[in-house]
């Protein structure tokens, strides 16, 4: 009732037929693309976790409000500052 045909090709194929089945150069090339995307990808997700278990090695340790003199925290012309 049911027919099932497999393709036995592939296990068939000699050297030089596997040759003319390999990637070609835009295949590779976008392969290639693709794996940088993922190592890159990687990267980031390793730094944002870094930064998410250790947040204030990240922050530079002067404070930004160093070298304002004369006003007060709080006031209009020192947020402006």
């Amino acid at each position: 009732m049911c027919s099932v045909h497999y393709n036995h090709t592939l296990a068939a194929m000699s050297g030089n037929d596997m040759m003319a089945h390999s990637l070609t150069l835009e295949q590779k090339t976008a392969f290639a693309f693709v794996g940088m995307l993922l190592v890159f990808l990687g990267l980031l997700i390793v730094r944002c976790f870094r930064i998410l278990l250790d947040p204030y090695s990240s922050m530079p340790s002067s404070n930004w409000a160093d070298g304002v003199e004369g006003l007060e925290k709080g006031t209009f012309e020192y947020a402006l500052t």
